[in-house]
C-alpha cells in the first residue's frame, strides 16, 4: 500500500480534497457452520476478468462498479488483469496473480481441510471506485445474492 507521501503532489490534494464516504458498520453475522465446513469465495478489487468472455472494466467518472464472476476452475494464467487505477503497481500480481486473486491458496486450504471447500463462483470489482453510491445500493446486493445463492458462507476481501 503506497504512502500517502510517497505519492505525486496531484493525488496526495485529490485525496485531501475527497469527501470521504461514512457507512454505518453492518451488523456482525457468526458463521452458519464452523469454517471448516464452510464454502468460502473470493472478493477481489483489482478488475480481473477473462478475455473473450468478459468486457474489460472501464473507466468512468466515479469509477466502474460492476463486477465480472470468475468460475473457480478458471485457470489463472487465462485471466487479464483490469484494474484502471494509475496508482497500482501491477508488477507483483502480473507476475503471481495469487497476490491479487489468491484463488490456489484457498484451494490449499481446503485440500488441508482450513475450509471446506472454495466456492464455485468468485467476484471480481475493479477497485479506485470514487462515487460508491451506486456500488453500495445495487451492485453490492446483486453481488452478495450471487454469492448467497451459491451457497457461500464466508467471503475474503483482496482489497488492491
Amino acid at each position: 500500500m503506497a504512502e500517502l507521501a510517497s505519492l505525486p503532489l496531484r493525488y496526495r490534494v485529490q485525496l485531501g480534497l475527497y469527501r470521504w464516504r461514512r457507512l454505518d458498520p453492518s451488523p456482525w453475522t457468526p458463521l452458519p457452520r464452523p469454517l471448516t465446513r464452510a464454502t468460502v469465495a473470493l472478493v477481489t478489487t483489482a478488475g480481473h476478468y477473462r478475455p473473450g468472455i468478459d468486457p474489460p472494466f472501464r473507466r468512468l467518472p466515479g469509477g466502474d462498479v460492476s463486477f465480472r464472476v470468475l468460475p473457480d476452475d478458471t485457470p489463472l494464467a487465462t485471466l487479464a488483469l483490469g484494474q484502471t487505477s494509475g496508482l497500482f503497481d501491477r508488477d507483483p500480481a502480473v507476475h503471481d496473480p495469487n497476490v491479487a486473486y489468491p484463488v490456489e491458496r484457498l484451494r490449499e486450504l481446503a485440500q488441508a481441510g482450513r475450509i471446506g471447500r472454495s466456492a464455485a463462483r468468485h467476484l471480481s470489482f475493479n477497485g479506485s471506485i470514487t462515487a460508491p453510491a451506486r456500488l453500495v445500493r445495487h451492485t453490492a446486493p446483486a453481488a452478495a445474492e450471487l454469492l448467497r445463492g451459491d451457497g457461500v458462507d464466508a467471503a475474503v476481501l483482496v482489497p488492491i
